[in-house]
């Protein structure tokens, strides 16, 4: 094994460790759900989360309704602009 691979492994390892933590088990369980579903939004939804709690602004667990509006939030067509030019 190399170098990279046991990093990775140790920073997947890190990573889980926390999202269990700061999810309820309904809601972990939905987010391996969505894992398996669509690895892209399961991955987008880890690092908001990890950010909002490295922020301080998790104060209890996040629930299994909170988590579904994180994911929604992240369903939500970005709003494109459009510049013209003179």
């Amino acid at each position: 094994m190399n170098q990279d691979y046991i990093q990775h492994q140790q920073i997947e390892k890190l990573k889980n460790q926390l999202l269990a933590k700061m999810l309820e088990k309904d809601a972990l369980e939905r987010l391996g759900r969505v894992r398996i579903s669509d690895p892209q939004k399961a991955s987008q939804a880890e690092m908001y989360l990890l950010q909002v709690y490295q922020t301080g602004n998790i104060t209890e667990k996040i629930t299994d309704a909170k988590l579904k509006e994180v994911l929604k939030t992240m369903d939500e067509p970005k709003k494109e602009f459009k510049m013209k030019r003179k």
